[in-house]
Formats: structure tokens, sequence, C-alpha cells
């Protein structure tokens, strides 16, 4: 068994939890190469020994940041029941899930952490894919039977895997990307962000919506 999926005692999970604390300054500050586990080991007031008992390497402590990092984002995205009973309410519920999912996503950590993935994936292939997969994927695939729940209800009229993916590019591509580009000054306003997401769930009716009769 993997040691990330290992059962934790408390006291072990609140070391587990200190550990990856610590291992995101370093990593977001110094990148992976001048992260030492010295440093996690100081920062996080636990032994050497103790981080590779629960992580192994300073390889799997990286990829396991990654994944706790990108699965934190999700959650915070999942906690809206969708509201279906109603054209007006699945709006709403659009409207409420995509500013969500801005404010999940577009934080500094989480943007450098996306810029920090991209610089290693030379050293580290297989993190792009976790990324994609704990990231868009994840939400892509929670999307999807939200869509197709509503297709039933007569609310959309599309496949729903592709209404899910276009909901989340037309959400989320121009801001990630500017992001990315242009550092942290481009993180969009809180007004910038209910634009944004008023606009996406516009695009995404126009394109998917049911006509009322």
């Amino acid at each position: 068994m993997p040691l990330a999926d290992q059962p934790l005692s408390a006291r072990s999970a609140s070391k587990r939890s200190a550990i990856l604390a610590a291992a995101e300054r370093a990593f977001l500050t110094h990148g992976y190469l001048g992260t030492s586990m010295d440093g996690v080991a100081a920062d996080s007031r636990v032994s050497k020994q103790t981080i590779y008992a629960h992580f192994g390497t300073k390889e799997q402590l990286f990829v396991d940041l990654v994944k706790a990092m990108t699965d934190e984002a999700g959650d915070a995205v999942e906690v809206l029941t969708p509201r279906l009973d109603s054209p007006e309410q699945f709006r709403t519920w659009l409207r409420d899930y995509s500013r969500g999912q801005l404010d999940a996503v577009l934080t500094p950590r989480l943007m450098r952490l996306r810029r920090l993935v991209i610089a290693e994936v030379p050293r580290f292939p297989e993190l792009a894919a976790v990324m994609q997969a704990q990231g868009a994927g994840r939400v892509i695939e929670h999307l999807t039977q939200v869509c197709a729940e509503a297709a039933v209800r007569g609310l959309i009229e599309a496949d729903p895997a592709r209404a899910a993916r276009r909901l989340n590019w037309l959400l989320m591509a121009e801001p990630i990307n500017a992001v990315m580009m242009l550092g942290d000054d481009a993180l969009p306003s809180p007004d910038a962000r209910e634009a944004i997401a008023n606009q996406a769930v516009h695009d995404f009716l126009r394109l998917f919506a049911a006509p009322r009769v």
C-alpha cells in the first residue's frame, strides 16, 4: 500500500499536515531544486526521518503536495448542491458555482504551483497528468454529472460531457492564461470575477439551454 494511502493516527496526520504546509512554503518559494529536506524538517519541526517515513522521498513529497493542493481546490468548488428545479434556479446555481470555482482556483498559491509544475514536467512528467486529473478533470467530471441531470430535467440540450468541458473553459481559459503569463498582478478583482462568471454562464446557456415552450 502506498504511504499516502495508509491510515494515519491523529498525531501522525497532524505531522503529515505540518510537513505538507512546510513543503508548500519551500517549494513555492525556492522551487524544486532549491528546496531541501533539511529546510522542510526545520520549518515543520519534525525530523527528516519523520518526513521520509511519511513520504519516502523528496520527489514523492512534491507529488503529494501537488495532489493535496489541487484536491483542496476541488473540495472547495464541490460544496454547492446543484439547484435544478427551474431554469432560473439552474442559472443562479451556475453563476454561484462559477464564481466559487474562480475563487478556489485563482489564488496566488495555486497559480505559483501551476507554474512550478509546468517548469518541472521534464523531471516529473506524471505531475501534469496529476494536476489535470485532480484539477480540471475533477471539475469537468462533476459538471458532467450536473449537466446530465440538467438534460434529463429539460434544462439543457447537449451531450453532458461536452457541455461540462465548454463551461469549464469558457470560465477558466482567459483568466488562467492571463495570470500564467503576467503573474499575480493579473489576478482578477472580485468585481471582475463576478463579470467573468456571469459572461461564462450567459454564453453557456446561449449554447445549450433548452428552448422554452
